[in-house]
């Protein structure tokens, strides 16, 4: 196989104070980053999804395989059928599939089947994993740590948008499968994550929760 060529690094060094300075600021701002799930129906322009989604396609993945389709959705009739269904897969999440232990966990974040921001948010965007590719000449390409790779997109996706200024959720109804159907995608590729996007309502309140310290969430050496 021909190796790809290779282009100079486009590269800009910083002076340490500048360095210091961009961290500090970019830590305010993630730090103030927080899920919701009261949003306004307000609208949305589709270019700030669209930037969002390309922030998100920047990611490293496995062997640059890229294996993400983002599907970005406004239409109410069909944000209506994503509601029903992912609410029919939370019920039975919360009245049998969930052990013990996880309900008692999500208790002090107030969650329930309900979920009503599905059709309030402007906009719903669907980020599926492919588990494989095509060649050129249609054949079959296996895709490499797809799982991995969605993931660093999925948390780039988050800072692009709270980067904007706006408010998303990170929503995982289990299974997920329907979002297939509704959004017409085919079987190689699986629903990841399904966030809801939008402006927070003006009454949007979040858990009174905290971040772990940094000693708690690493190891120098």
């Amino acid at each position: 196989m021909t190796p790809s060529p290779h282009i100079p690094l486009k590269y800009q060094e910083r002076s340490l104070p500048e360095m210091r300075a961009r961290a500090g600021a970019f830590y305010t701002l993630m730090n103030a980053r927080r899920s919701v799930r009261s949003f306004s129906d307000r609208p949305v322009p589709g270019d700030l999804i669209e930037k969002a989604i390309l922030t998100a396609g920047t990611a490293p993945s496995g062997a640059h395989r890229q294996p993400w389709r983002f599907v970005a959705v406004s239409d109410p009739d069909i944000k209506r059928q994503v509601r029903i269904a992912a609410e029919a897969e939370e019920y039975e999440s919360y009245h049998g599939r969930m052990p013990p232990e996880w309900l008692e966990a999500l208790a002090p974040l107030g969650t329930d089947w309900h979920k009503p921001f599905l059709e309030t948010a402007p906009w719903l965007v669907v980020c599926f994993a492919e588990t494989h590719g095509h060649d050129s000449d249609g054949r079959k390409r296996k895709n490499y740590y797809v799982q991995e790779s969605c993931g660093i997109a999925c948390g780039l996706f988050i800072a692009a948008l709270h980067n904007i200024g706006l408010v998303t959720l990170t929503h995982t109804p289990s299974p997920m499968r329907f979002l297939n159907g509704i959004l017409g995608r085919p079987q190689h590729e699986r629903p990841f994550v399904l966030f809801p996007v939008g402006y927070p309502a003006a009454s949007a309140a979040v858990p009174d929760i905290h971040r772990k310290e940094l000693e708690e969430i690493s190891a120098w050496h």
